[in-house]
């Protein structure tokens, strides 16, 4: 096993990978997590299998920078199968703080909107997010964390740059549903890359993507 730099292009990519897999396993309208700093990576090649990344990083709440939690995790990337998603395992240490409270107030305040939620643009072009589209903008994050897990490979490194489009989707059931078009970044070939998700959320049963797409580029514009 190849013990490599924190800062090595693969071990960032693959630890970032990871943390849009913890993202979308334990991310919330109350929580999102980003990857703070890599502590330590190794690579460990196997025979006519892939390489899998061993890693020790730390991620910070997008809501609280304060608020960090210590991980480490295994991703394999498939050999000659890019179409099969990585296997990712992971541990955190210690609990995760409770967000039932805001989860609820969320779900309410959705649940007796006259009229369905619309929204664009979030963030703006000056980076804002008015303060109740910030669960907006979690579960978007939690979200492409499942997008961005199943459409990785060992040179793409994704992150969600903005919401452009989000439509609440009427349901007869508890669910909430959200029609999401989203940008992502592909930090190694600078692409800005839309994307389509139908999300249901519900504070007792977490997130699902239901549906999604990439989009073609004209509808940047």
């Amino acid at each position: 096993m190849a013990e490599l730099p924190p800062t090595h292009g693969p071990a960032s990519r693959a630890a970032a990978l990871a943390t849009a897999y913890i993202s979308h396993r334990h991310g919330s309208p109350g929580h999102g997590w980003v990857l703070r700093d890599v502590r330590r990576a190794r690579r460990e090649d196997i025979d006519g299998i892939g390489h899998k990344y061993h890693l020790e990083f730390v991620l910070e709440d997008i809501f609280e920078k304060d608020s960090t939690v210590n991980c480490t995790a295994e991703v394999l990337y498939h050999l000659g199968n890019e179409k099969s998603a990585p296997d990712v395992q992971f541990t955190i240490e210690g609990e995760l703080e409770n967000t039932d409270e805001a989860h609820n107030a969320f779900y309410n305040r959705i649940q007796s909107l006259k009229k369905e939620l619309e929204a664009e643009n979030i963030p703006d072009s000056y980076g804002n997010v008015p303060p109740e589209m910030q669960p907006i903008r979690a579960l978007a994050w939690a979200a492409s964390g499942y997008v961005i897990w199943q459409n990785s490979t060992e040179n793409t490194k994704y992150q969600l740059a903005q919401i452009k489009h989000v439509k609440q989707v009427k349901r007869t059931d508890e669910y909430l549903e959200f029609d999401y078009v989203i940008l992502l970044h592909e930090n190694v070939s600078q692409e800005i890359i839309p994307w389509q998700m139908t999300v249901l959320w519900h504070p007792q049963h977490g997130i699902e993507v239901t549906q999604n797409s990439c989009q073609p580029k004209h509808a940047l514009d």
